[in-house]
């Protein structure tokens, strides 16, 4: 279901006589009614404080996710990215399934932070843990479209050639307030879309409390979250512990569905900055006045 109420996702206003094209005349502005999120004291309180993920919708683009497992819980719906006969790609329903136990992995870790956040399978990765560029294309499209408010991409691709492509996406995803948070590459190689400044980029450290993260004053990457021997759910009901960035991923994910949840009308650039503001090592510690900016 797309959201075609908040202003971000309507269809495109048409050209206004007299004014440049993307423009609007003064007289239209008062009409334009937008819910202001001040920021106000950023502390983790604020941020997220009693927010379980109510209202949001996160896709997870993965290997698909094992629905009846108990650590995820069900799932609001799940598709596969598969060849049409005329040699293409189309996104279809299809059932809770995983092959590899990617995605079910990831799910379970957002499934922890934001337990009433409504997540979506979208399987790009045909084989175990690969699969084409084009079908991380069509399945990124789809999920834009959809306009889920979080979208987790615990993947990444080296090939040059989707560069440009991947790039449109993410600034479309930016757009129309989709939230992409994506995983870096667990190899020191350049690989997308995390390096995209439109989206939330996440690599791994080793502090055992899913809650803490830290930013990186120092980019690509923007984040560091708990990635290193994180307990996730294993195919067959099972629970295991795994590292990387993937898993390291779904946590912040899960962290901006539970800000979302409390704070609605966050645009990207917000939400970037509220988790700034409340990484463990910016935010002061509660009594202290709130957030500093250093």
């Amino acid at each position: 279901m797309t959201d075609t109420g908040t202003p971000w996702r309507r269809p495109p206003r048409d050209h206004f006589p007299g004014v440049p094209a993307w423009s609007m005349p003064a007289s239209a502005m008062p009409e334009e009614r937008f819910d202001v999120s001040p920021l106000g004291t950023v502390t983790p309180e604020w941020a997220w404080g009693g927010a379980d993920g109510s209202g949001i919708r996160v896709c997870l683009l993965d290997s698909g996710v094992e629905a009846d497992h108990p650590l995820v819980g069900g799932l609001d719906g799940a598709v596969d990215v598969i060849a049409d006969e005329d040699g293409g790609l189309q996104v279809v329903p299809t059932d809770p399934v995983d092959n590899a136990g990617h995605g079910t992995a990831c799910a379970s870790v957002i499934r922890s932070l934001a337990p009433a956040a409504l997540l979506t399978s979208a399987r790009v990765l045909s084989s175990g843990k690969t699969g084409s560029g084009a079908a991380l294309l069509t399945g990124l499209g789809w999920a834009v479209e959809q306009g889920f408010d979080v979208i987790n991409m615990s993947l990444s691709t080296t090939r040059t050639d989707f560069r440009a492509a991947l790039r449109d996406l993410a600034d479309s995803a930016y757009f129309r307030r989709c939230v992409i948070v994506a995983s870096a590459h667990n190899m020191p190689v350049h690989s997308y879309p995390w390096r995209f400044p439109s989206v939330i980029s996440v690599a791994s450290h080793d502090n055992p409390d899913p809650m803490t993260y830290y930013y990186n004053p120092a980019p690509p990457v923007e984040f560091y979250a708990r990635g290193v021997r994180v307990p996730v759910a294993g195919l067959g009901g099972r629970r295991i512990l795994t590292t990387g960035n993937s898993f390291a991923t779904p946590h912040i994910a899960g962290i901006c569905a539970l800000i979302l949840s409390k704070h609605r009308w966050l645009t990207p650039f917000q939400l970037k900055s509220v988790l700034y503001l409340a990484a463990e090592n910016v935010a002061v510690p509660d009594g202290d006045g709130g957030a500093r900016v250093d």
